[in-house]
């Protein structure tokens, strides 16, 4: 995935594309990070990252940067289809991780208490099943 494409992903948008792309993500994201949680080195970033795109205090453009990547992780197809084993979530990272790099700061601590707890209730829930 080039710079470009990524560059073309992550357009914050105006303030309606950004509500439509906020409820594509509400609906979508916990079922896909569920599913990625293992695979993403950095998901407490990505969890963090979602708390702090659905924020209102959050800087418009930061937010739609952040709904953007995360539209893109959430949807079912993809530049490389999520379903393939190890390298299926790779494009999304590109794309993650730009966003990451991008807004850089904007992410508060109570984003990152509020990941470290759904962290939390996930390994517990784990640990239950086993």
């Amino acid at each position: 995935m080039d710079d470009v494409k990524i560059g073309e992903i992550l357009l914050p948008g105006d303030e309606k594309t950004q509500e439509q792309q906020e409820a594509r993500v509400k609906s979508r994201f916990w079922p896909t990070m569920r599913k990625a949680i293992r695979q993403i080195p950095f998901s407490r970033d990505v969890i963090a990252a979602f708390f702090c795109a659905t924020d209102r205090q959050t800087p418009l453009r930061v937010r739609g940067i952040l709904l953007a990547a995360l539209g893109y992780f959430v949807l079912p197809f993809d530049a490389i289809p999520d379903m393939l084993a190890v390298v299926g979530f790779t494009d999304d990272i590109a794309v993650l991780t730009t966003a990451l790099a991008l807004i850089n700061g904007h992410i508060r601590e109570h984003h990152y208490e509020a990941a470290d707890a759904v962290l939390a209730d996930e390994e517990q829930q784990a640990a239950t099943k086993s």
